[in-house]
């Protein structure tokens, strides 16, 4: 179909007086707008939907998520009886209409049979991957576009393990979704009658007090071992992650500490940061303003549904330097590490897990310290769906992350998780400070231990029809034409991974290893209109590491922006 064809079925069906049918009328007549938001239905995958709100088959609506979820309900239905009584716990994030779509979401579970879970307001994605577990549920939905700019939603889809759903059962659920049509197939109910009926379950604040339970249960450190006076600047970034990270804080004993008045509270607009990507420096705009003030040493952020995180700390000169999502890496595997070591609790067989794209410094850790490393594709449903893999082998999980500022602390928390991270960096540099070393310190030594490495993962945004096709051209180009010499220095390895690699399923992501230490990768976003890069340099020392990188940076970045 066309999409002009679905505009004429959209106008046909749309109701009189429904906003998103007079959003429609007004677009008639810009055809690459029109083209743009119905050229296709927004694709569902193992990251669920995400995209811009507004009309459209290409857009987050009512209509979109209303076949989504009756989609999903056919598909669990599909598994019997128990599947539908097991049920799907639902949540949502602070963005614009987020809970209208949460309770739709659950009124069309209800009214096909299935046993629902909500909460009251808006929780962080780890809290809606550990409920899954905890509840027993057979499948859970975040409505969340995690940290994309305010005119996007997403709907996040977990399966019964807590991990975001796997390619299988994503083309399962996609199967099921394309055979529903938007006007007539969608079963629905009314969400306030379902929390009447009792087939719509609101959770009680005491399944927040279970999942602050378990990130408080990571602690390494006891409390005389830690300087909790560290001053410390928290930022929400306007998003779910207010409430649990000031009780974690509170709970674990740190006392000199503030959150970003103006970014407390939940804000869909984002209006003091624009684009709330705690990845992105610019956000911590505001967080830096009152460091400065308060002589904070230690900064940390929380995406708007808290499972992405990131920190900045103060180097010897007393500036605020952001660290990248490897580096926070580098000191959580390095605390866990020599915590685990000191408490006498480091296992004989110890595991963490990273992404291919992600920092081999953390592996050369890990091995430093009898502990194995292993690697899977890039999303937790791929990190954190390898603890049931571990346990069949006699592995302890330790940790699990990714260079795009997640990380995954605890095993019953299938997702990567902001508020678990910030305990542990806090408490990380609450324990050096007692020793005299500051986070800036460690990481210093960690590169003068293990290797001098430098890291840069820039990307490339194009978005629409124009956009994805480009990023295509690029990923083809490259493959055609691989270099054979970069910076000085001849590609001695490559990995494709389209087609999968030893135990490695297939992904649309290339890899090539150079003979001077260095390596670099390259893959379309899965989540966002993204071309990704990364690069990665080992070398003397950390200024030749940083030169050497720039370098193989420039001469990538400028050889895949020639394709048109």
């Amino acid at each position: 179909m066309d999409y002009q064809t679905r505009v004429e079925e959209w106008l046909q069906h749309l109701p009189e007086g429904d906003a998103l049918k007079k959003e429609l009328e007004n677009l008639l007549g810009q055809e690459t707008e029109l083209e743009e938001r119905f050229y296709q239905n927004l694709s569902f995958g193992t990251a669920g939907l995400r995209g811009k709100v507004g009309v459209g088959t290409n857009r987050m609506n009512v209509y979109t998520v209303g076949r989504a979820t009756q989609g999903i309900a056919d598909y669990i239905a599909s598994h019997g009886e128990e599947a539908k009584q097991k049920g799907v716990v639902i949540a949502h994030d602070p963005r614009h209409y987020s809970r209208e779509f949460c309770e739709l979401a659950a009124g069309i579970l209800a009214a096909n049979g299935i046993r629902v879970y909500t909460f009251p307001s808006l929780r962080p994605t780890p809290e809606l991957a550990y409920m899954i577990v905890r509840l027993g549920t057979v499948s859970g939905i975040n409505i969340t576009a995690s940290h994309n700019p305010k005119d996007y939603n997403g709907y996040k889809v977990y399966w019964e393990d807590g991990c975001q759903v796997s390619a299988e059962i994503a083309g399962g659920m996609t199967k099921c979704i394309e055979a529903v049509d938007y006007w007539k197939d969608i079963r629905t109910s009314s969400y306030e009658e379902g929390v009447a009926a009792g087939t719509i379950t609101v959770l009680d604040e005491s399944y927040d007090e279970e999942y602050l339970e378990k990130i408080l249960g990571l602690a390494i450190h006891e409390w005389e071992e830690l300087d909790l006076s560290i001053p410390i600047i928290y930022t929400p970034l306007n998003g779910c992650g207010s409430i649990p990270f000031r009780k974690m804080l509170t709970r674990r004993g740190f006392t000199n500490w503030m959150i970003v008045p103006e970014q407390e509270m939940p804000d869909p607009d984002f209006t003091t940061v624009g684009y709330p990507n705690p990845e992105d420096p610019k956000a911590f705009a505001l967080s830096e303003k009152y460091g400065r003030e308060n002589q904070a040493e230690l900064l940390l952020a929380t995406d708007p549904d808290a499972d992405r995180f990131a920190i900045e700390i103060r180097d010897p000169q007393g500036n605020y330097i952001p660290l990248n999502g490897n580096q926070t890496g580098y000191l959580l595997v390095n605390y866990i590490l020599e915590g685990r070591r000191s408490a006498g609790t480091l296992p004989k067989k110890g595991a963490m897990v990273k992404s291919i794209v992600t920092s081999t410094l953390s592996s050369i850790m890990a091995k430093a310290y009898g502990v194995e490393m292993f690697e899977t594709l890039t999303g937790f449903k791929n990190i954190c769906g390898k603890i049931p893999y571990l346990h069949e082998h006699g592995y302890t999980y330790l940790f699990g992350y990714e260079e795009s500022v997640g990380y995954a602390a605890c095993e019953e928390i299938r997702d990567k998780d902001g508020i678990s991270a910030g305990m542990l960096v806090a408490e990380a540099a609450a324990y050096y400070k007692k020793q005299g070393k500051t986070l800036w310190d460690v990481l210093e030594e960690i590169y003068a231990t293990y290797g001098a490495f430098a890291e840069d993962e820039p990307n490339l945004v194009l978005e629409g029809i124009a956009g994805s096709k480009r990023i295509g051209r690029m990923m083809e180009f490259f493959r055609g034409n691989l270099p054979k010499e970069v910076a000085d220095s001849k590609v001695a390895k490559v990995i494709d991974y389209l087609n999968g690699y030893e135990d490695i399923p297939p992904q649309n992501a290339i890899r090539l290893f150079l003979d001077n230490g260095s390596w670099f990768a390259i893959r379309p976003s899965g989540t966002e209109p993204k071309i990704k890069f990364y690069f990665y340099s080992n070398q003397e020392n950390r200024a030749e590491a940083l030169r050497v990188n720039q370098q193989i940076k420039e001469e990538i970045l400028n050889l895949i922006q020639t394709v048109e």
